[in-house]
């Protein structure tokens, strides 16, 4: 039974679990006094007969403080396959009510969740998946993408705004709220402000706003540079009718001599220096170029 519960706990152990074991006190410390297992926290032990993993270390980290903690922010997304490499520091959220000091290589923060917000992965409490998604996406880069990603495979944007409504005070609240308005469905005009707001800060001109080109509009076209850029709201908003018209609509535009730069939110929040310096060398490349195409003059900056 010992073997077997070392086993799916990656080699971690509560007193209390080594108690129900059927070992007694005397017994857990002659293990501890002769190395065969490491006292990581009051009351939690690794049995050092094997790797310590990065499992290990989170599972340690967070049952240091107790039953009621929950693993919450990178960790839960780590621990939840969200993320690919475990945060060298592990979030912990226990009640306000609990015990216990902040331990070394670890980051508390009290708060009571809701129990719709605690999920058991693998024996191990942690901050359930809506609530991981809002919280990592605000502590890393590329959280845009994380959440982006979740949408389109397992959740909806629905649970991720009552897991924000339920937690509303927590620490990031407000950097949570703007992303989910972004990710509503005026994502797309909203992509445009950000792009338009980018133009205006590089101090780049010579752009229109909902340039008629060809019978469509584009989000941004330069007329002088036959420069078209358009731009994409979030993935999960995209369907195979939608790809379709944005190919088809690209195409249109290219035959008519236009190069189409396009643009995500995740590159227009994410990597903003990038797509200022693509547009730059896209203009550069055209105004290079000799090309039959109208020559309109265009003044002062966009509209």
């Amino acid at each position: 039974m010992l073997n077997d519960l070392l086993r799916t706990q990656d080699g971690v152990i509560t007193l209390e679990q080594a108690y129900a074991s059927g070992l007694s006190l005397p017994a857990v410390q002659r293990r501890v006094q002769s190395g065969n297992w490491m006292r990581c926290s009051r009351g939690v032990y690794f049995v050092d007969d094997r790797p310590f993993t990065n499992a290990a270390r989170v599972r340690a980290a967070v049952w240091g403080y107790g039953e009621r903690a929950t693993a919450s922010g990178l960790a839960a997304a780590w621990w939840h396959g969200l993320t690919r490499f475990a945060p060298d520091v592990v979030d912990v959220t226990m009640p306000r009510t609990g015990h216990g000091r902040c331990h070394e290589k670890t980051r508390l923060r009290r708060r009571d969740l809701d129990p719709s917000d605690v999920a058991s992965v693998r024996g191990l409490r942690v901050t359930a998946r809506p609530l991981t998604i809002l919280e990592a996406a605000i502590k890393r880069r590329g959280g845009i993408e994380l959440m982006d990603g979740a949408l389109q495979h397992d959740i909806e944007l629905r649970e991720l705004w009552r897991a924000q409504l339920r937690n509303k005070g927590r620490y990031g609240s407000p950097a949570a709220r703007i992303l989910l308005q972004a990710a509503g469905d005026g994502a797309r005009s909203a992509a445009e402000r950000v792009l338009v707001k980018l133009l205006r800060e590089a101090g780049i001109t010579g752009w229109r706003t909902n340039h008629p080109v060809g019978g469509y509009k584009v989000d941004v076209g330069f007329p002088v540079q036959q420069i078209a850029i358009e731009t994409d709201g979030w993935a999960f908003h995209s369907d195979q009718d939608a790809f379709q018209v944005d190919r088809r609509r690209q195409n249109d535009l290219s035959l008519l001599g236009w190069q189409v730069l396009r643009f995500t939110w995740l590159d227009l929040t994410e990597y903003p220096q990038r797509v200022i310096a693509t547009i730059r060398r896209a203009i550069s490349v055209r105004e290079q170029s000799p090309r039959d195409r109208p020559r309109a003059e265009i003044t002062g900056g966009g509209r």
